[in-house]
């Protein structure tokens, strides 16, 4: 890993990031995908799931600061562009139709953004109904770091895009709407899916990276801290988000990622 500010790994810094990170994805911000049933998705034609693997892209990453001074919008900026030239080209070559997100960036929180309050103790989001993904440029998940958490972050937040662009989404609201009693697992089985497609992200640009192994070691014990704890069961828990993520990370395809065929254990 590379240096982190003083204090920036330690284990009170990382249960800090954990709840942190639980409240970040309101659901009503973040909707996750639904299938057909509680523990099965319905694949349909031209399904996420069936797209092959994600394509080697070359992506460097800009220092996030330089001499001092935070570049975390040059950072953003970079990692958005190459999301979305990865993605794309994996949707023109399955057939599917791509449209990139509109990207927000704030200095602070406002008062009201995508049309509702911000909401309160959030890192970044996906605005549904606009497309949009959020990006508070200070904060715990972004400021001062220099470790691989904010490009995961970034690469999480634009799998909710993929979904609600394949008609994930739309299938988990209907489910949603028809299923009270599980709406909790349906919401962890669509952001571990978001954690796994990240994952075949950062698995396709893994060998243009200059970071050291370490670095990607590492992302797993900020994963772990990051899994939701016995009063919030929102995310997973961290055993599951690192599960997932690396599922996605080895095999850089979105095939890995069908959280709605995993027995319920995979997905507490």
């Amino acid at each position: 890993m590379r240096s982190l500010p003083p204090g920036a790994g330690s284990r009170r810094s990382l249960r800090r990031l954990a709840a942190f990170t639980r409240r970040a994805l309101p659901v009503a911000l973040c909707l996750a995908v639904l299938p057909s049933g509680v523990a099965q998705a319905a694949p349909s034609k031209g399904s996420l799931l069936k797209t092959g693997r994600l394509a080697a892209t070359s992506c460097p990453e800009p220092p996030i600061i330089d001499l001092g001074i935070p570049r975390t919008r040059e950072y953003l900026t970079a990692a958005m562009k190459c999301l979305n030239k990865s993605w794309s080209a994996h949707f023109a070559r399955a057939g599917l139709r791509f449209r990139k997100p509109t990207v927000a960036f704030y200095e602070e929180p406002v008062e009201r953004v995508c049309g509702i309050p911000w909401p309160a103790y959030t890192a970044a989001f996906y605005c549904t109904e606009r497309a949009t993904l959020v990006f508070p440029l200070t904060g715990e998940w972004v400021e001062n770091r220099t470790d691989l958490y904010p490009l995961k972050t970034a690469a999480h937040e634009y799998g909710h895009h993929l979904q609600s662009l394949t008609g994930i989404r739309d299938r988990y609201e209907a489910r949603v709407r028809s299923d009270h009693a599980h709406q909790a697992e349906l919401g962890r089985r669509y952001e571990l899916q978001a954690d796994c497609l990240s994952g075949v992200f950062l698995g396709s640009v893994r060998r243009s990276s200059s970071r050291p192994e370490q670095d990607w070691k590492s992302l797993s014990d900020t994963l772990r801290a990051s899994g939701d704890d016995r009063d919030h069961r929102a995310h997973g828990t961290g055993a599951n988000r690192v599960r997932w993520f690396d599922r996605g990370y080895r095999a850089v395809s979105p095939a890995a990622c069908d959280t709605w065929t995993a027995s319920p254990s995979q997905v507490s």
